[in-house]
């Protein structure tokens, strides 16, 4: 299969930003995770006063560091998926994983799906994304689900048309996930198909 023009563009930039830097992208991952910063922009900013990067060069680094683009987050995933999880509920937001890990038991006799790591959370995927789930806080866990024609209710949050997900349901304990959630995961997974 031919690598896409994308991927070979972004391929060349990365190896630039090595040859500009002196660093291999490894040590340039170690580099930003030792200062500490998390946001996207503090990180961009950092590392165009630290090496003299461009905006944009620094704007891929940044993506490639935190892996939040899809391809970087797909690398960041074939590593090992408990390394993505673990890095999604770090610090704070660790005490929320038996939550995420409560409705990942729940939705295992479902079938298979495919998890697509992002920044901050995970898309479960069939043909097309039936839910995602990730912390919302450092209190309580968002489970987006795509489905139609269900009754909004106060826990079923309906959500403005256009967005990744249809409903949204806050979660701030495993005892959360019961059968009447479960039952809508059931109906987003059979209808992403």
């Amino acid at each position: 299969m031919a690598e896409s023009t994308l991927d070979k563009a972004r391929e060349t930039q990365m190896r630039n930003i090595e040859s500009k830097t002196g660093k291999s992208l490894a040590e340039l991952r170690s580099i930003v995770a030792s200062t500490g910063l998390t946001r996207h922009g503090e990180i961009r900013d950092r590392l165009k006063a630290d090496f003299g990067l461009g905006h944009g060069d620094a704007n891929a680094l940044t993506h490639f560091a935190l892996a939040s683009d899809g391809q970087s987050a797909a690398e960041a995933s074939a590593a090992s998926p408990e390394d993505v999880l673990s890095g999604i509920y770090a610090g704070p937001k660790a005490a929320l994983r038996p939550i995420h890990d409560a409705f990942i038991a729940a939705i295992a006799p479902f079938g298979s799906y495919e998890v697509a790591p992002k920044k901050g959370y995970v898309s479960l995927r069939r043909k097309k994304q039936f839910a995602m789930i990730g912390p919302a806080g450092k209190d309580k866990v968002e489970l987006g689900l795509n489905m139609k024609d269900v009754p909004a209710t106060d826990r079923l949050v309906a959500q403005p048309p256009g967005g990744m997900c249809q409903y949204k349901v806050r979660l701030t304990g495993p005892n959360e996930v019961d059968a009447e959630l479960v039952a809508w995961a059931k109906r987003a997974f059979d209808s992403a198909g």
